[in-house]
């Protein structure tokens, strides 16, 4: 199974349309999974037109009630036998910082990283999505894949193409890509 992850659009504001590139960097994927700062409901309409959408967002609970694709806090979604964690702001007990590049190895050298995201998410996970950053990320910290898509639309909070990711699970693994809109013109 393909999955397109999403996250940070800030639509309708960060661009006056969602990228075409988008399209293409999900071309073929199964779902579409999108961790936060949506902004509008036209962006997941937008995203449905190429696969079914759900979703996780931090604030605005009266906003987002009745959209059957949005869950307000965090949720998790079993997909082809794997636990998958989405939220937005991926923050554990005993991190120093945001969920950046090396802050898993980092934070959890002594600690387990799979005991605190059980925590946080109330059930095991073996994979986490999650955004906020804006930086893309995909790590694997013992035995938890870590993906945060960056940012489609506001990449390192700057207003240019940014980047998504695709999550492939089969039974012989799971795997991430961070793919670069801009590179697919």
């Amino acid at each position: 199974m393909k999955i397109g992850l999403i996250s940070d659009t800030h639509m309708p504001g960060a661009m006056p349309e969602m990228p075409p590139q988008l399209a293409r960097a999900f071309a073929g994927v199964d779902l579409i999974l999108h961790a936060g700062d949506i902004y509008g409901a036209s962006c997941l309409d937008w995203l449905q037109r190429i696969a079914p959408v759900l979703a996780v967002e931090v604030y605005s609970g009266s906003y987002w009630s009745g959209d059957p694709r949005v869950v307000v806090g965090q949720r998790v979604l079993s997909v082809e036998g794997y636990a998958v964690g989405l939220t937005h702001m991926l923050t554990l007990p005993g991190m120093r910082d945001e969920m950046f590049p090396g802050a898993a190895a980092r934070d959890f050298s002594s600690a387990s990283l799979p005991d605190a995201l059980c925590e946080a998410f109330g059930k095991p996970v073996d994979i986490v999505v999650f955004g906020d950053t804006h930086y893309d990320l995909v790590e694997e910290h013992q035995g938890v894949l870590l993906v945060n898509p960056g940012s489609a639309t506001l990449p390192k909070h700057m207003r240019r193409l940014g980047t998504v990711a695709v999550l492939e699970l089969t039974w012989r693994g799971r795997s991430a890509q961070v793919v670069d809109l801009a590179k697919l013109g």
